[in-house]
């Protein structure tokens, strides 16, 4: 029996690598790719990292990428097949892989691919 993993790939790429039918997870002010759905995120400047419970319910990244995962079923953004993840930073990609690791929605709706 073949298993099939309907999650959304979330992948780790430059900018200029964005295809058809992907949307874009931007860490900071990046310029936007035109044509593609977007979610931004900004990690804490102050406190713990991102989304230890005492600081935040959830970390910036799992919020970003619900609220593009919600965008898409609602219809206000164009279906995606993947999302190319564009951290600006060392803590921007290792705040996308936990997200993807350990919030539960998160964990639901996309996968590290």
């Amino acid at each position: 029996m073949a298993f099939i993993d309907a999650r959304v790939p979330v992948r780790f790429a430059p900018p200029d690598t964005i295809t058809a039918g992907d949307a874009v997870l931007i860490e900071g002010t990046a310029p936007e790719p035109e044509g593609h759905p977007v979610a931004r995120f900004t990690l804490p400047v102050t406190g713990h990292f991102s989304g230890c419970a005492c600081c935040l319910p959830r970390g910036p990244v799992a919020e970003a990428l619900s609220r593009l995962f919600q965008a898409r079923a609602r219809g206000e953004v164009a279906f995606f097949r993947a999302v190319m993840a564009v951290p600006a930073t060392a803590a921007g990609e290792t705040a996308i892989r936990a997200a993807l690791a350990e919030d539960v929605f998160v964990a639901a709706c996309f996968r590290a691919g």
